[in-house]
């Protein structure tokens, strides 16, 4: 009994590291070719996997490419909550979401270009999913962020622009990348491209919220 246990938690183990490594190899080929270039035997080829394989865990390229969208907002919105740390100051909040970002940024810079894809093209496939999923987190941080200017403690500033601002501020070292590279004259950007990053925008929204005189 303790060995089939122990085998079927192998292969859902076994399972779960294939459909992550099959999704993000459809972010490399969404993210290259776009939905419409794309094609399942791309995909499976990226993922080093037979085309029957990938059809077994998804059945077809849509299927596969919504759940790449919802993963990434997910992992956007899991990360990315500023009433998880309410009990901090906003300084020490406004620095972990930023870091928290571009960490995404960095890790998942393929996901990334596929979701600024998807919102580019109207967000055909993701509107419902944003206005179920994101849109009331957005509303729980913006009514955060209120809460801090009614108690001075940082300045009269836009809380839905603020967030639009950290969000192309992040975004931009994954979505284009390559204009980041061209004008730092590097291959490709690395950690300490990211760590400069984020101390600079860290910096700039600190500054702009007028948070850091009150902490």
């Amino acid at each position: 009994m303790v060995e089939k246990k122990a085998k079927r938690t192998k292969q859902s183990i076994n399972r779960e590291e294939l459909e992550s490594r099959i999704l993000r190899s459809a972010e490399v080929v969404f993210a290259e070719k776009g939905y419409s270039g794309s094609s399942m035997e791309a995909i499976a080829v990226t993922a080093t996997i037979s085309k029957q394989n990938l059809i077994y865990y998804f059945p077809n390229k849509e299927l596969l490419y919504k759940r790449v969208l919802k993963e990434m907002l997910d992992i956007w919105i899991e990360k990315l909550s500023f009433l998880e740390t309410q009990g901090d100051t906003p300084e020490a909040i406004i620095r972990r979401y930023v870091h928290e970002k571009m960490q995404l940024s960095r890790l998942y810079p393929n996901g990334s270009k596929v979701f600024a894809h998807e919102i580019i093209s109207g967000a055909p496939v993701l509107k419902e999913y944003l206005i179920s999923h994101l849109k009331p987190q957005f509303d729980r941080d913006v009514i955060l962020v209120k809460s801090w200017i009614n108690k001075g403690l940082v300045d009269d500033i836009d809380p839905e622009h603020l967030f639009f601002t950290i969000w192309a501020a992040t975004q931009t070292y994954a979505d284009f990348s390559v204009q980041m590279e061209v004008l730092l004259g590097k291959h490709r950007l690395d950690e300490e491209d990211f760590e400069r990053a984020e101390l600079a925008v860290t910096d700039f929204v600190v500054r702009a919220l007028g948070a850091k005189k009150n902490n």
